[in-house]
């Protein structure tokens, strides 16, 4: 992984730079893809009035350039075409030096390694740059593939824990998953 002084963050097959407005139409059709979301929020796709008038202002606000936190879009080195998003922000569950991991890419990505490789990226970055002392991801139990992922960074599972949604999708009375990964074990 390497970092470049504007803070943009490149992989052997990924650019991750940061979100810009210029993304809104990308992010449109990332949030508003059923397969995408479906083990998001209410498992319905976004619609595009929401993102922009919500989800992306929220996700430009999160920057922090000096300590790379924020949301990143992931764009394939070779061609520039938009994979989807990563994230590494405060956890805010108010432990100090926590930071949570995320990431949303197209269908096209999937199965292909970007997501894996993307988050090696921000684990490390996290560590070495941001000073975190723990990264950690959540997601639903059900969802294998991204437990595959984080636990592909390093991430190990912590527990799986149980919340109220309205309007619960699929698989939710499985519960969520919280992996992590502590910056000590991270050395070792």
């Amino acid at each position: 992984m390497e970092i470049f002084p504007e803070h943009d963050l490149r992989t052997p097959r990924m650019r991750l730079r940061w979100l810009t407005e210029d993304d809104a139409p990308r992010l449109v059709a990332l949030h508003g893809d059923p397969d995408v979301m479906r083990f998001l929020g209410d498992g319905r796709p976004v619609p595009p009035a929401e993102v922009l008038g919500r989800t992306l202002p929220v996700m430009l606000a999160r920057h922090g350039h000096r300590n790379l936190l924020g949301y990143r879009a992931a764009e394939d080195a070779a061609t520039g075409d938009f994979l989807g998003w990563f994230e590494l922000v405060p956890a805010g569950r108010g432990r100090r030096g926590e930071v949570e991991l995320g990431y949303r890419l197209f269908p096209s990505a999937w199965g292909r390694g970007y997501a894996t490789e993307g988050s090696r990226a921000l684990v490390r970055a996290a560590f070495t740059v941001c000073g975190a002392e723990r990264v950690m991801g959540t997601t639903m139990a059900v969802n294998t593939a991204s437990r595959r992922v984080m636990e592909k960074a390093g991430l190990r599972y912590v527990r799986t824990f149980f919340e109220e949604w309205p309007d619960p999708v699929e698989g939710a009375e499985q519960g969520d998953v919280e992996y992590a990964l502590e910056r000590d074990d991270w050395r070792a």
